[in-house]
C-alpha cells in the first residue's frame, strides 16, 4: 500500500505538457521594433529634412509564408490610404490582417511619433517570414499516418512620411525615347563580319 501512494503523489512538474514545452517557439523577433527607439544626430539647417517613420509587426500570424508574401509585395511603394484601399478590396485572409496592421502603425506614427497628417505617409518596407511550424498528425485508412504542417508567419511593415516614390523598384522603366536612344547605339556598335 505505501507503494501505491508514492506513486500517485508524483510531482505535476515531471510531465511534460506541449503548452509548456512549446512556450519558447512562439516568440518572434523583436529586433525589427528596435529601429523606433532609434536616435539620430541633429541636422544642419543646409541638410534635407529627414523624414519620420514608424515600423511595426504581427508575430505568429496563422497564415501561410507564401501567400503572405504576395500581399506583403502587393503592398510595397503605396500611399497608405491607396493601401488600406486596395487591400479592402481583396477576399483573402492575408489582406485583412495586413490592413490591421497598416492601420495600427498609421495611428502609433501619429500618437507617439509625431507624424502631423495620417495621410502623408506611404509603405516603405514590407515583408513577411516564415514563424513557428508545428507538426501534427492526419490519420488515413490502414493504421497509416500522414503528417500536416500548421504554418505561422510574421508581418513586417515600416511607414514612411511623405509622398510616395514615382517608381518604387529600382531600375525604373524606360520612357520610348530612351528605348530608342538605347536601340539605335546598339545598331551603331554591332559588326558585320566580311564588310567593307
Amino acid at each position: 500500500l505505501s507503494n501505491t501512494v508514492k506513486i500517485l503523489n508524483l510531482p505535476t512538474c515531471s510531465f511534460h505538457l506541449s503548452s509548456i514545452c512549446n512556450k519558447h517557439n512562439f516568440q518572434g523577433p523583436k529586433l525589427f521594433l528596435s529601429h523606433n527607439k532609434k536616435i539620430f544626430p541633429p541636422q544642419k539647417p543646409d541638410e534635407e529634412r529627414r523624414p519620420a517613420y514608424v515600423c511595426h509587426m504581427k508575430e505568429n500570424i496563422k497564415y501561410s509564408p507564401k501567400k503572405m508574401w504576395y500581399i506583403a509585395a502587393f503592398v510595397r511603394g503605396m500611399s497608405v490610404d491607396e493601401a488600406v484601399k486596395q487591400l479592402s478590396f481583396l477576399h483573402m485572409k492575408g489582406a485583412e490582417i495586413a490592413k490591421q496592421i497598416i492601420l495600427e502603425a498609421q495611428r502609433l506614427a501619429v500618437e507617439e511619433h509625431n507624424v502631423e497628417f495620417k495621410s502623408n505617409l506611404w509603405v516603405a518596407e514590407s515583408f513577411s517570414t516564415k514563424g513557428v511550424v508545428i507538426k501534427g498528425l492526419r490519420r488515413h485508412a490502414k493504421y497509416r499516418r500522414g503528417i500536416i504542417h500548421y504554418r505561422y508567419c510574421h508581418y513586417f511593415v515600416r511607414l514612411e512620411e511623405g509622398p510616395p516614390p514615382k517608381h518604387y523598384y529600382l531600375p525604373h522603366p524606360k520612357s520610348g525615347e530612351e528605348l530608342l536612344e538605347d536601340w539605335l547605339k546598339n545598331m551603331h556598335m554591332r559588326k558585320v563580319s566580311n564588310s567593307l
